[in-house]
């Protein structure tokens, strides 16, 4: 006879969970799902060492386990502590959490620049989110922020480290996805930055993801950037055979033009199969791909004032001159902002 699954009993904000042992308290969170899950910037579930850098997910313990009920004595990294059993958990129940989070979203603010309105990120960004959820309108920082020159590495990517929140996502991406790494964390302290040895390029199929994976916008793709705003674009989920990689992905149409192609993410902007290079950046006619249904958007995000129910599928061969001539007017305009 098989033995019955252990399962560990943990209770968040009053909603009790049974999850397996080893389960962090984080994804204990988003078993139960909601506003009680904690934000998180840096942990990704499947980078491995991922989490613990930038602190928006810390919760407090009120009750260590049945065995041992006393708190822990300081909030904790939800991402990177493991549930026990009888364990009670406060996040948005805590006043305490609440105010670090605060705090924690001021001193990621205090070198990001408020430059959301020509940012390829705004409307995606979960630092805006948190910004508007916990930020102050106002920064008691006072001397002069750090600030870096925008950095071309490879011909699809741009890195922008005055946005950068050093969550690590992108250098474990290229350590795990790819067989070689060529950008990390130079230097220490306030003048830590990411970046290539002697800006060399990233030219691995797969170095694509590090666009995906940041939170910010930070690592942009150049072949969309300051084409739209991404409210004015319509998400629509397709597939191809693609020997490479799994092929499933998310086109972002504006008319019958596909500005961009992005990894299809969850609801916790997680992509579930990284793409590689070819379907990202080589992929943009609707010839190319097998159309499946518009992307499920949640009705807060900006992109859902736009969005869509009823599926109609592009045009294949007809184009639309007119649009494609005025997204040609548009960028020009832009085109000093880079």
């Amino acid at each position: 006879m098989a033995e019955e699954a252990v399962k560990f009993k943990v209770t968040i904000d009053g909603i009790p969970v049974d999850v397996d042992p080893g389960t962090t308290i984080l994804n204990a969170a988003r078993l139960i799902g909601g506003d009680i899950v904690p934000p998180a910037m840096c942990y990704y579930s499947t980078l491995q060492g991922s989490g613990g850098k930038c602190r928006t997910c810390l919760v407090k313990v009120a009750k260590g386990s049945e065995k041992d009920p006393r708190p822990m004595p300081k909030l904790v990294a939800s991402c990177r502590t493991t549930v026990m059993d009888g364990m009670e958990v406060e996040n948005i129940s805590s006043t305490e959490v609440l105010e670090t989070r605060k705090s924690i979203v001021e001193f990621l603010l205090i070198n990001h620049p408020l430059d959301c309105p020509v940012c390829d990120q705004a409307g995606e960004c979960k630092l805006q989110d948190l910004s508007y959820e916990h930020g102050s309108d106002v920064t008691r920082y006072e001397f002069e922020r750090r600030t870096f020159e925008r950095i071309d590495i490879g011909d699809k990517i741009q890195l922008h480290m005055n946005r950068c929140i050093m969550c690590f996502r992108c250098v474990f991406v290229a350590e795990q996805l790819t067989t070689k790494r060529e950008h990390g964390i130079l230097n220490r302290g306030d003048h830590a930055e990411i970046s290539t040895y002697i800006h060399q390029a990233l030219d691995h199929d797969f170095i694509g993801n590090v666009i995906d994976v940041c939170p910010v916008g930070a690592l942009t793709d150049k072949t969309f950037r300051f084409k739209n705003r991404v409210w004015f674009t319509k998400p629509v989920d397709a597939h191809r055979d693609c020997p490479t990689c799994a092929g499933k992905v998310t086109l972002w149409y504006k008319g019958d033009e596909v500005l961009r192609v992005t990894g299809r993410k969850d609801e916790y902007g997680e992509v579930a199969e990284f793409i590689c290079n070819t379907c990202r950046f080589d992929k943009k006619h609707t010839s190319d791909w097998v159309l499946e249904q518009p992307t499920p958007v949640e009705a807060e995000s900006v992109i859902a004032a736009n969005h869509y129910r009823a599926f109609h599928l592009p045009a294949v061969i007809q184009e639309n001159k007119k649009l494609q001539e005025a997204n040609a007017e548009q960028l020009a305009r832009t085109e000093r902002l880079k």
